[in-house]
């Protein structure tokens, strides 16, 4: 957890910010891609394996961010 919250505390807030609103969101036309395969998976149809990783890859900047945010609260409890 030690090395979680110090990898976490060293990178900067604009960083993860820019990748959730670039590779979290990117291709934005017609609609971002990870809202695509957030329908995806809630309609059930999201089985292929790069369709996974895809949703994994855009995805990931913003569960960095959501770490970003819970470590220090759950650190200060």
């Amino acid at each position: 957890m030690q090395s979680l919250a110090a990898l976490l505390d060293q990178l900067p807030w604009n960083i993860v910010i820019i990748a959730c609103l670039t590779l979290g969101l990117a291709p934005f036309v017609p609609e971002p891609h990870i809202r695509e395969k957030l329908k995806m998976l809630a309609g059930g149809t999201l089985v292929k394996p790069i369709d996974i990783f895809d949703l994994l890859m855009h995805a990931a900047p913003f569960l960095v961010a959501a770490l970003k945010l819970a470590v220090p609260l759950v650190a200060a409890k």
